[in-house]
């Protein structure tokens, strides 16, 4: 059962890191109209560079297929981690009304990570 829920969970945050991935390429969901002033700036700044946001679109998508499928989960999550770190520093620090979602995000991955510890550990011995 354990295992059922962790797959339901992770094609879910698989989901939607593609699709995250998948509208920095295509542009189909346009941002909401009322952004804060703060963050408007930041992805100002960040669409400035232009190779960054493809890149991290391409960490999006292959590290959301990653996650999806059960014996490429540990890299997947080594993939999204990143990711997920840049999500909760600026919801944290820019946006705090939509932490919700990234929180319950980190909530899954860290279960990722636990059910995977053992795989990680020849990466720190």
């Amino acid at each position: 059962m354990k295992k059922i829920i962790l797959f339901i969970l992770c094609l879910l945050l698989g989901l939607m890191f593609i699709n995250a991935g998948l509208n920095k390429f295509f542009n189909y969901m346009p941002p909401p109209k009322d952004l804060p002033e703060p963050l408007m700036k930041m992805m100002g700044g960040m669409m400035q560079i232009p190779w960054l946001m493809p890149l991290i679109g391409i960490a999006e998508i292959i590290g959301g297929i990653l996650i999806i499928i059960p014996k490429t989960r540990a890299v997947g999550a080594l993939v999204l981690l990143p990711v997920l770190v840049g999500i909760l520093i600026t919801h944290f620090t820019v946006a705090p009304e939509g932490l919700p979602i990234p929180l319950a995000m980190t909530a899954v991955f860290i279960w990722v990570l636990i059910d995977n510890r053992e795989k990680y550990l020849g990466l720190v011995r």
